[in-house]
């Protein structure tokens, strides 16, 4: 046996009485051990409305126990955790006896979980009585009657973007984003959102070129939505008067202001209970549209429990 034989013999004996790596498992951690006022700060939902949203896409989120399947109750809350703190997959990983990967995959299909439920809760009105409802809470504000939404564009920042269209993703203000258009009640419930345009899109373009419109076109509606001085104004979209003539046309602009300033505030508490909304996207592309929607659907969830 020459010597390269004997060397590859000897390599082939160390591979077969090589010890194989053992497979560590983290031990996972249940969310709903910790306090109440910790658990709240932590998820942005208290234990019973988690459970609910846990029980709304339990189904949908089932992985087989085969190879220690992650639950759906934890898969629910790790999600929850990276959204509403903004918190490092890998971090939120480490905290809950999960792999970063994992705690990737998770996100993703919770979020496509939620964004499914969409329209059990988020949707605009279409009965007369509920039309009524919106527009009796809307008229309270300034006595601003007929107005069943408000509506309003947002910028969520996300990851840098190549290709050829990356440059029309950077906004006004020069980061790259998606332009968010939601509508909104007097309860700072989010009735309709779109969230797939560009960041350098103008927000009169979008409204153009969105569902929402096209129901007011065919009178789905009785009443009116108020928006700011970048949308056209029309018979079912109020704007602002750009100059006032006399006191009457004033307070109409006071109170057009005052009412539709619920939208600001709808953008405002959406944010600061998901801080990856205010502070940006650290997925992909197309997986933050998803997300976004899926926060929305969230949002709203707070509004039904």
């Amino acid at each position: 046996m020459d010597a390269l034989n004997v060397i590859g013999e000897i390599r082939r004996l160390e591979q077969t009485f090589k010890r194989r790596r053992p497979r560590v498992y983290k031990e996972r951690v249940d969310p709903f051990s910790i306090p109440y006022h910790h658990f709240k700060a932590k998820y942005r939902f208290n234990k019973s409305t988690a459970k609910k949203i846990i029980g709304l896409i339990k189904n949908d989120i089932k992985l087989s126990k085969r190879g220690h399947g992650t639950p759906a109750e934890l898969q629910v809350m790790v999600a929850l955790r990276c959204w509403g703190r903004r918190e490092v997959q890998d971090d939120a990983g480490d905290l809950h006896g999960l792999a970063q990967p994992m705690v990737s995959r998770i996100c993703n299909r919770v979020a496509r979980a939620l964004a499914r439920h969409g329209m059990e809760y988020r949707n605009m009105l279409t009965s007369l009585e509920e039309q009524a409802v919106i527009m009796r809470d809307f008229k309270a504000i300034r006595n601003f009657p007929g107005v069943i939404g408000a509506i309003d564009g947002t910028h969520v920042k996300i990851k840098k973007t190549g290709g050829d269209l990356a440059q029309y993703y950077i906004n006004r203000k020069g980061f790259y984003s998606l332009n968010v258009q939601v509508v909104c009640d007097a309860q700072l419930k989010i009735r309709d959102i779109v969230s797939r345009w560009r960041g350098s899109t103008h927000d009169c373009r979008i409204f153009n070129e969105s569902s929402i419109k096209e129901r007011f076109e065919k009178k789905e509606f009785r009443g009116r939505l108020l928006g700011d001085s970048g949308y056209q104004l029309t018979h079912y979209l109020f704007t602002p008067l750009l100059r006032t003539n006399n006191e009457k046309e004033e307070r109409c602009n006071v109170a057009h202001i005052a009412t539709r300033n619920t939208v600001e505030r709808c953008f405002g508490v959406w944010k600061q209970r998901f801080r990856c909304v205010l502070d940006g996207m650290t997925v992909s592309l197309s997986n933050a549209k998803t997300v976004i929607v899926a926060l929305a659907v969230l949002h709203n969830i707070v509004y039904f429990y």
